[in-house]
């Protein structure tokens, strides 16, 4: 079982272990605010009102108008410490609303990627970007269909967790409308460290697996081309010499039955 402060870390995107260049925190600590009854009440015995699904998840936002960041990274009111409100807190203020209305919001699909990268201080991470499909069904059973991504980075095994954890909150506040007050994304910025370059086998191996997703190989296209890899021949699966491009292109067209 995670902890109410791992969780938020990672709904934040962030390890126990800091893996970019943030301002010098006094402590890596997460410090939670406990969660509190945001006061909406359970349905009544003739359950939700049978209405259509985009009026259920209006009344879902008319309930959710507010929440407030109670979670501190580092320690409160110090310098390099910040509040920030992280899934729970999310699941907090949306779980009473959608069950009021009759609303279910359920993962239906999701698409990760994942590349080495190095922190800024040299240390090897890995990145996960997870682009999940939500379906909101509402009390007659019809239903949207959503998208929200989620990125992380993490030295250990919990990045996919942390992405999806993202891509959650990103969703319910952001589906819901649900105001930050917060400063624009463009007013600050992280250091990435640079990259490792990976050996051009390396590239074919994880094109060749058939669990990679199209959406992977688009990236790797791209990885490969700004490493000027797009033409390195190496051997395919039957011994013969192919470009790291003509592999990508094959096993794309195989899994989408398209050209790339």
């Amino acid at each position: 079982m995670t902890t109410l402060a791992e969780r938020a870390a990672a709904a934040a995107g962030r390890t126990d272990t800091p893996t970019t260049a943030v301002a010098t925190a006094p402590e890596d600590t997460f410090t939670p605010a406990p969660l509190q009854d945001p006061g909406i009440p359970e349905p009544g015995p003739d359950g939700p009102e049978q209405v259509p699904v985009w009026v259920a998840w209006s009344r879902v936002m008319g309930e959710v108008r507010g929440v407030s960041k109670g979670n501190w990274y580092g320690k409160a009111n110090t310098t390099g410490s910040y509040q920030f409100r992280g899934v729970d807190s999310a699941l907090n203020a949306f779980g009473p609303a959608c069950r009021l209305h009759g609303v279910l919001v359920l993962p239906i699909r999701t698409e990760t990627a994942y590349r080495d990268v190095k922190t800024s201080g040299g240390k090897p991470s890995r990145e996960c970007t997870a682009t999940v499909t939500y379906r909101i069904i509402g009390p007659t059973g019809d239903s949207i269909e959503v998208q929200s991504a989620g990125e992380s980075m993490d030295s250990a095994d919990k990045g996919t967790a942390k992405a999806l954890s993202t891509a959650l909150r990103s969703l319910l506040f952001l589906g819901g409308l649900v105001p930050t007050n917060d400063a624009d994304p463009d007013a600050s910025n992280v250091e990435r460290g640079e990259a490792p370059v990976r050996s051009a086998e390396s590239y074919r191996d994880e094109q060749l697996d058939p669990k990679t997703p199209p959406s992977r190989l688009d990236q790797i296209r791209m990885e490969l081309r700004s490493h000027g890899m797009l033409n390195a021949k190496v051997q395919n699966e039957t011994g013969e010499l192919e470009t790291l491009d003509s592999i990508g292109g094959r096993m794309y067209r195989e899994r989408t039955g398209g050209a790339q």
